[in-house]
């Protein structure tokens, strides 16, 4: 599975273009706008676009999904059915944040924990992990090895918790039990930044490092 990285919106985030290399079918993850540079970069590397995953809510992850999803004719999945609260609320984040206007939709279909996600040869496992936001899940390829973390993870840092519904030790909880149980060697993609490793965080991450969490608890 080739991971492609596409930035995009003022906010300069992480959307991803995963492609299954043995069938040339394609998923895109979090197209929060810029749908030019999205298009060019399905159109260069000649795959077909079978799916459109969401890890949130936010205008800068979602704002894009449905017009891109129809354009191709696919299948809107993801994020969690809690996070209907952030995305019927498209239309007032879009005006908030500067964005071009954007409507609220419903995706084909909702996740949650344990259930997996398909694109051509290729099976994502899906993570509900609330805190940034109450609907947040996170796609993994355990085979390859990379996680799709959208706002609850970032190279030293964690997502904010300051939005509506959003809960501190929810995201605590969520990194801890559900992500670093899957092995250091998993290289996620954040959101927003740069990529990392889990190790990596469990080491140095000022908030959700080993240590970090045993002072937390302590």
């Amino acid at each position: 599975m080739k991971v492609t990285l596409i930035p995009v919106t003022p906010f300069q985030q992480n959307c991803s273009l995963l492609v299954c290399e043995q069938t040339q079918r394609a998923a895109v993850v979090d197209p929060g706008g810029d749908l030019d540079r999205i298009e060019a970069e399905l159109k260069r590397q000649n795959v077909t676009l079978e799916k459109v995953l969401l890890t949130h809510g936010h205008v800068d992850h979602c704002a894009g999904a449905s017009t891109l999803a129809a354009k191709h004719g696919v299948p809107i999945e993801g994020p969690h059915e809690d996070e209907r609260f952030w995305i019927d609320q498209l239309g007032e984040q879009s005006v908030r944040f500067g964005f071009p206007p954007a409507e609220a939709f419903v995706p084909d279909r909702w996740l949650t924990d344990s259930d997996t996600v398909s694109f051509g040869a290729q099976t994502l496992d899906v993570f509900h992990c609330p805190g940034h936001t109450p609907g947040h899940v996170v796609f993994v390829s355990r085979e390859h090895r990379v996680a799709l973390v959208g706002d609850v993870l970032f190279k030293g840092s964690i997502g904010r918790t300051d939005f509506p519904r959003g809960n501190h030790q929810n995201l605590l909880d969520s990194i801890s039990t559900k992500l670093w149980p899957l092995g250091d060697d998993i290289v996620f993609v954040p959101g927003h930044g740069p990529t990392s490793t889990f190790g990596a965080e469990r080491r140095s991450n000022p908030f959700v490092s080993d240590a970090a969490l045993a002072r937390s608890r302590a």
